[in-house]
């Protein structure tokens, strides 16, 4: 996965706010690059350091296989959740309307020149590769 991608990633969710969440597909969205899937492969791989919990599914569900560390994170923090952890940690959902969160003008500014560095880099992979079929 490429570096700039990963720290695009990376910005973007360090950035959410305490008690709020974006899904997968929202940061993906937000930079214009990528999918669900690369996001959370981004957040397995190079998540440290990061409020991984503020990353949901599009359902609400938290991260797979995290339910009952995230869920004291949502605690702490104030997040809406409905419903309670089962013994797996699954069983609830973070009422993603109410926690979803809208970036400030401040923040689409970052998010722009993150959209327009992997726009650049996107462009000199396919300039080289035209080159090479050339």
């Amino acid at each position: 996965m490429r570096n700039d991608y990963v720290e695009a990633v990376r910005s973007v969710i360090g950035l959410i706010p305490a008690a709020h969440v974006l899904s997968y597909a929202d940061v993906a969205e937000i930079l214009s690059s990528g999918g669900p899937r690369q996001v959370g492969t981004v957040l397995s791989r190079h998540g440290d350091g990061l409020p991984w919990w503020r990353v949901v599914r599009a359902g609400g569900e938290p991260p797979r296989g995290h339910g009952q560390r995230a869920w004291a994170h949502y605690l702490s923090e104030g997040t809406p959740v409905s419903g309670e952890p089962d013994d797996d940690g699954a069983g609830y959902r973070v009422r993603i309307g109410a926690a979803r969160w809208f970036p400030s003008e401040t923040d689409w500014t970052v998010f722009e020149s993150l959209r327009t560095a992997l726009g650049a880099r996107g462009q000199e992979l396919s300039a080289g590769r035209d080159e090479v079929e050339a």
